[in-house]
């Protein structure tokens, strides 16, 4: 799970908001990242991973047609460290 990582990864960091899970893929059809059809003939989403502020503007993201690339940590967090900046 992204969260037992990021805490792994980065000395006990937890994180203080929330991750979105989206089973009924309602979201992930309205950011445009649904992926009609894989290798297997399934629908899925894109990898995708998005830094949202709580105003619902997108500060980072990153979307991989290969499902290997994931986001680095410290790019994830180098965002959420813009976004805490920006409301001192």
């Amino acid at each position: 799970m992204m969260v037992d990582r990021v805490a792994d990864e980065n000395d006990g960091y937890v994180l203080e908001y929330p991750i979105l899970s989206d089973p009924g893929a309602a979201v992930i059809r309205r950011y445009g990242i649904f992926n009609n059809e894989d290798s297997r003939g399934r629908a899925i989403p894109h990898p995708t991973t998005y830094v949202i502020d709580m105003e619902g503007r997108v500060h980072w993201k990153l979307t991989e047609v290969n499902h290997r690339i994931r986001p680095e940590n410290a790019d994830i967090l180098a965002a959420l460290a813009e976004i805490e900046s920006q409301k001192e």
